[in-house]
């Protein structure tokens, strides 16, 4: 096993855990995570963060996607300590395994940084939506200020590497946007270093 691959395999989900776990990012999914219904794809489940943050009176399923299968192993604890019913697919989110207009939401943190094709992720998610359906979402991006926006170019080709591919400057609503989403966004930084805290989160449906 090559130097890159053990990290990845054995450093990497629980490096991803902590700094996803940290308590502004953990009021981030607070915010969004409980208004979830129904039948719920969550895009990206790692190792299960947003686990906790489901309301069980308004959940029915949730069906976790993530093509990551050892950070799982993680997930796997919190789904038994909240009594959810969670089915897990080993798989990107650019080609869902799944029928039109199946899901009453899909929830979405953290993860479109990571995605290698963000846009064809999101219209898989308007696809999969039913009809008033939303997006809950919660992400980092690109910061309005210039200067921020510069140091996130910069360190982009340094940080992606240490950080399972993340990039910084992700333009989220206009990514909503294009996928034909209709967003209710708010964005701020959060506390820690700005190129890497600027939030977008809120909720989108079908334009």
């Amino acid at each position: 096993m090559s130097a890159e691959n053990w990290w990845e395999r054995h450093v990497l989900p629980y490096l991803i855990d902590q700094a996803c776990g940290i308590r502004p990012v953990a009021r981030q999914r607070e915010k969004v995570v409980p208004q979830a219904r129904g039948q719920v794809l969550e895009i990206g489940i790692g190792t299960g963060l947003n686990i906790p943050f489901y309301d069980k009176t308004k959940v029915t399923r949730i069906v976790g996607v993530d093509p990551a299968l050892r950070m799982h192993r993680l997930a796997d604890k919190r789904i038994a300590k909240a009594g959810l019913n969670v089915e897990l697919i080993g798989l990107s989110a650019e080609k869902l395994p799944v029928a039109d207009a199946s899901f009453d939401t899909v929830v979405c943190t953290y993860t479109l940084c990571t995605i290698p094709d963000p846009a064809a992720a999101l219209a898989e998610m308007r696809r999969v939506l039913k009809p008033g359906g939303k997006l809950l979402f919660s992400e980092h991006g690109r910061a309005p200020d210039e200067g921020v926006a510069r140091w996130q170019t910069r360190l982009q080709p340094y940080w992606s590497k240490i950080a399972g591919g993340c990039m910084l400057d992700r333009d989220v609503p206009l990514l909503l946007k294009d996928a034909g989403f209709d967003a209710a966004t708010q964005s701020r930084y959060l506390p820690g270093p700005r190129f890497v805290s600027y939030h977008y989160w809120g909720e989108a449906s079908a334009a």
